[in-house]
């Protein structure tokens, strides 16, 4: 735990007039911060296959990764300067609203509650995705409503764990929580018979499967029983860092509309035919300077890692271990629910 006075000495103390003539801390500048700092700290999960992986050397790998990257380049024109900064899903907000970190890149779910009381801001979804189900293929069970009656692994505080709840309910059926802590000790409990089955968001589960020394003889059930729209997070009232994180963001997006690659920004940067490549790009008006971002910070971060369906497909797509498709993190035209507002 950190001492007030740590976290009074991040606050800038501004008074913002309300109804009420109540006051409000607002919190510094992060751009500044890390401007001055000469780095970013990205808060990323601990280990999830095609998400945040360390590999050789220390080397991490995954879109939460390739998100760092994007937004490091962004920033200084450079895909290095970022430090990874793994959190568990207990500490994940306190790490962000102590400034631990800048920015909460690990697979988060957008809700309610916690963009109302718990001092951060949803800044941009990065990620669709759903709940379900991994159990043993031996035990026969095709559908999450075969499961009455089941021991479930659960991690405390997590929107998982409600959901579990809200499930079952639904359909009138019984099942025995086995609180555990999320990570290795849940896949451990079911692979030595604690628990039935475990949940998690499907793109979890799939990352998980693949930790097995069989994987073929686990299965992870076709049923969706929530939605879980992972996003990205920021501290409270820190409007221009969280521009800076939900543009980088439309950026990946934009460029995938416009078939703009990491292989050819390049020559679209040189030679914009398109008005809305010209604008992406920096070739045409301020738009970098209106985040307080060199006007290249759109190009150096899709030269740094590519477009949004690259990052897809290079990391958790079907040509990965991971074997996921597109569905809703299809592109808007594609029928999916991928889309950035116009840069305009």
């Amino acid at each position: 735990m950190i001492k007030i006075k740590t976290i009074l000495s991040a606050i800038t103390s501004v008074t913002l007039l309300t109804g009420m003539g109540a006051t409000a801390p607002v919190f510094a500048d992060t751009l500044d911060d890390v401007k001055k700092r000469g780095f970013l700290r990205c808060g990323t999960g601990e280990a999830k296959a095609g998400f945040a992986m360390p590999g050789d050397n220390n080397q991490w790998q995954g879109m939460e990764i390739d998100y760092c990257k994007a937004l490091s380049s962004a920033v200084f024109g450079d895909e290095t300067k970022f430090e990874v900064v793994p959190v568990t899903s207990k500490v994940r907000f306190t790490s962000l609203t102590s400034r631990e970190i800048d920015v909460l890149v690990k697979g988060t779910t957008w809700t309610y509650s916690r963009d109302a009381k718990l001092g951060v801001d949803f800044a941009a979804y990065w990620f669709f995705d759903g709940q379900g189900f991994l159990i043993k293929k031996e035990l026969g069970v095709t559908s999450a409503k075969q499961l009455n009656g089941a021991t479930i692994c659960i991690s405390p505080g997590t929107t998982s764990e409600k959901n579990v709840a809200d499930f079952f309910r639904t359909y009138d059926m019984k099942y025995k929580p086995v609180v555990i802590k999320a990570g290795p000790e849940t896949l451990d409990a079911l692979q030595k018979g604690r628990c039935d089955v475990i949940t998690n968001d499907l793109s979890a589960l799939a990352s998980d499967r693949q930790k097995f020394t069989n994987p073929d003889d686990f299965v992870v059930l076709q049923d969706n029983i929530a939605k879980e729209p992972l996003s990205l997070y920021v501290r409270q009232n820190d409007s221009r860092w969280k521009d800076v994180i939900t543009w980088t963001r439309n950026a990946l997006v934009e460029a995938e509309e416009l078939g703009i690659t990491q292989e050819n920004v390049g020559q679209h940067a040189k030679h914009p035919i398109d008005p809305r490549v010209a604008r992406l790009l920096g070739a045409k008006g301020a738009y970098g300077e209106m985040l307080g971002l060199p006007n290249t910070w759109a190009h150096d971060a899709i030269s740094a890692v590519g477009n949004y369906g690259e990052i897809f497909e290079r990391n958790v797509g079907e040509q990965t271990r991971m074997g996921l498709t597109r569905n809703l993190n299809q592109q808007w035209y594609d029928g999916g629910l991928v889309f950035a507002p116009p840069f305009r």
